[in-house]
């Protein structure tokens, strides 16, 4: 059975888990503006000395985002350079999919469910995408987007919408329609990097992997840029 190393930087929260054997591990934690601080200590503690395929590791799975600026970038440099070190594969994942991934696992919505995933963009901003499910793995059927609450809009073929994540906060400031549309919100749900595994393994087996200087974060802002490390000048 593959494994997967998992990273999970995208939030307030700062995830890390190994699947290895049928078995997970994780370490998850709520430690804003840290993640740079603690992320390698977690990976010295799933994974010892740092040699990913002498431990059974197949692939690296990442939350490339949308999200927090500083938050992707930590991710996305850690696992290039991982990548590149151990010779492996990268999987993107979004963090809009993660995230409805976990509110499945969590049991805060159903596998029939449409999930409004939002993430707070600061500067009274939301991204947004509406997610369901088949197989029980979440699938982005629109967006990412990024913009005022007051500007989103979600097709009415979805249904009643079950929103997760932190940019349920500004929920009052959404148009009144999708309001009348949420069956529940939950705004305290954060994404956890345990959940990327069955996601990455998907499309692991449809081959929809990274080389690792293919490795980036996805910015919904076209503003925004990342240089790889090629372009920083550092050696892989």
């Amino acid at each position: 059975m593959t494994g997967i190393l998992a990273i999970d930087t995208a939030t307030e929260a700062c995830s890390v888990a190994v699947f290895l054997r049928g078995e997970y591990r994780e370490i998850h934690e709520v430690i804003p503006r840290q993640h740079s601080q603690r992320l390698f200590g977690m990976l010295e503690l799933l994974l010892p000395d740092g040699n990913l395929r002498q431990h059974g590791i197949e692939a690296i799975a990442y939350s490339c985002g949308p999200g927090s600026f500083t938050g992707l970038r930590i991710s996305a440099s850690a696992v290039q350079g991982l990548a590149y070190t151990s010779n492996l594969p990268a999987i993107p994942v979004s963090t809009l999919a993660l995230q409805a991934q976990t509110a499945l696992r969590l049991g805060q919505v159903g596998a029939e469910a449409a999930v409004l995933s939002m993430l707070d963009a600061r500067i009274r901003e939301v991204y947004y995408g509406v997610c369901q499910f088949e197989a029980g793995l979440a699938v982005m059927r629109q967006g990412p987007t990024a913009c005022a609450p007051s500007a989103v809009e979600v097709a009415a073929s979805f249904g009643a919408l079950h929103a997760v994540g932190s940019g349920c906060r500004l929920q009052e400031d959404l148009p009144a329609g999708v309001r009348a549309r949420l069956a529940s919100v939950a705004p305290e749900l954060l994404p956890s990097a345990r959940d990327l595994v069955p996601l990455a393994l998907a499309r692991l087996a449809r081959d929809e992997v990274q080389q690792p200087q293919q490795v980036q974060p996805l910015y919904v802002r076209d503003e925004i840029n990342w240089k790889k490390l090629a372009e920083q000048g550092k050696n892989p």
